[in-house]
C-alpha cells in the first residue's frame, strides 16, 4: 500500500512538471493560436476577441493553474478549433494507439525472445551471428522507412495487406451480424489492417529484446545454480526454460515496461504514414493547429501510462524474484 501511494505521489509531480513545460513551450511557440482560428480574412478586433475569448491575452502561469483545476474536476476542456471535449476525442483514439502498441510489443515477444533463447544457448553459432546481424540491422532502419518499403511490397506488389484502411474493433456488431464467426470475421480484419503499422513498431523493439535476453541468459548460465542443475542430469532445453529464463527476464521486463510508455506517444509517425487515426495523429493536428489543450490532454495520457508501465515493472519484479517480495515486507 504504502509502494502504491508512492507511485501515486510520483505520478502527480511529474504530471504537473510535464504538462507545465509542455504548456510553456507551446506557448513559445511562433504563431498565435488567434491568427490559426481567424484565417487570412481576420482584422485586428476580431483576432483580439478571438484571444479574449480563448482567454490568451492572460499570463501562461493563470491558463496553466484554470487548466489544471478543470483537470483535477475530470474537465480536460475542449479544442479550440472543434469544440470537441478533449475527453471524448481520447476515447475515440486511445484505443487505436494502445492496441498499435500492443500488437506491436506482441510480435516482438514473439519472435524476440525464442530468437534470444537460441542465441544464447549456441553462442557463436551460425544462428546467433545471423541474428546478430539483424537486430543490428533492424536498429539502423527508421520505423518510417521500413513503413514505406512494407508498403510497396505487401500492400502495393503484393496486395496481401491493407496500408491504410484501419477495421476497428466491434465485438458487438460482430457477434450480432453473424454470431462467433462475424466476431471472429471482425478480429481477423483488424489484426489484417493493423499488422503493417505494428510490425514497423515492432522490429526495433524485437532487435533489443533479442540482445538483452541474449546477454543475460548468457551471464544467467554460468551460474553455480546452473552448474548444478546440469550436474543431476536435467537437459539443457529443461535447465534454459525452467531455470535460467526466469532469472534473466529483469531487463527484458524493465525495457518492455519502459518501451509501453515510450510507444503510447511515440507512434505519431507511424500512425501518419498508415493513416491512423490515433493519439499521435491527434497531438500533430494540435500542434499544426496551434491548439494546445488537446495536446496537454493527450500529454497526461502519455505521462500517466509510463508511470503507470515502471509500476506494473516494479510488481512484476516481485512475481519473478521471491527475494524482492520479501525484502519489501521487511521494510
Amino acid at each position: 500500500m504504502r509502494l502504491l501511494w508512492k507511485r501515486l505521489a510520483q505520478l502527480f509531480i511529474v504530471l504537473l512538471a510535464v504538462t507545465f513545460l509542455t504548456y510553456l513551450m507551446l506557448s513559445l511557440l511562433p504563431g498565435d493560436t488567434a491568427d490559426v482560428l481567424c484565417g487570412f480574412g481576420c482584422n485586428e478586433q476580431q483576432k483580439a476577441q478571438v484571444r479574449s475569448d480563448l482567454e490568451l491575452d492572460k499570463p501562461v502561469p493563470v491558463r496553466y493553474a484554470k487548466w489544471v483545476s478543470g483537470v483535477l474536476r475530470g474537465d480536460f476542456g475542449k479544442s479550440a478549433r472543434t469544440q470537441q471535449p478533449v475527453a471524448e476525442a481520447l476515447r475515440q483514439r486511445m484505443p487505436v494507439t494502445i492496441e498499435l502498441v500492443i500488437y506491436a510489443e506482441l510480435i516482438a515477444f514473439a519472435i524476440g525472445i525464442p530468437a534470444g533463447m537460441v542465441a544464447a544457448q549456441r553462442v557463436g553459432g551460425v544462428f546467433d551471428r545471423v541474428t546478430t546481424s539483424l537486430a543490428f540491422g533492424c536498429l539502423s532502419v527508421p520505423p518510417f522507412v521500413l513503413a514505406q518499403v512494407l508498403i510497396l511490397v505487401f500492400a502495393v506488389k503484393l496486395q496481401w495487406l491493407p496500408a491504410t484502411s484501419y477495421t476497428a474493433l466491434d465485438p458487438g456488431g460482430g457477434l450480432s451480424s453473424g454470431g462467433i464467426g462475424g466476431l471472429l470475421s471482425n478480429l481477423f480484419d483488424n489484426l489484417k489492417s493493423l499488422f503493417l503499422p505494428a510490425l514497423c513498431v515492432a522490429v526495433a523493439e524485437m532487435a533489443v529484446y533479442l540482445r538483452v535476453l541474449r546477454s543475460d541468459l548468457i551471464s544467467t548460465l554460468q551460474e553455480d545454480f546452473i552448474q548444478m542443475a546440469k550436474a543431476k542430469g536435467i537437459s539443457p532445453r529443461r535447465v534454459l526454460i525452467r531455470h535460467a529464463f526466469r532469472p534473466s527476464t529483469f531487463s527484458l521486463v524493465t525495457i518492455a515496461g519502459l518501451n509501453v510508455g515510450r510507444l503510447l506517444g511515440g507512434t505519431l509517425v507511424i500512425e501518419y504514414i498508415f493513416s491512423l487515426n490515433g493519439l499521435g495523429s491527434y497531438v500533430v493536428q494540435g500542434i499544426f493547429g496551434r491548439d494546445y489543450i488537446p495536446v496537454l490532454g493527450s500529454v497526461v495520457v502519455i505521462v500517466s501510462g509510463f508511470v503507470l508501465a515502471n509500476f506494473a515493472v516494479d510488481m512484476l519484479y516481485a512475481v519473478l524474484d521471491p527475494r524482492i517480495r520479501h525484502e519489501r515486507s521487511l521494510a
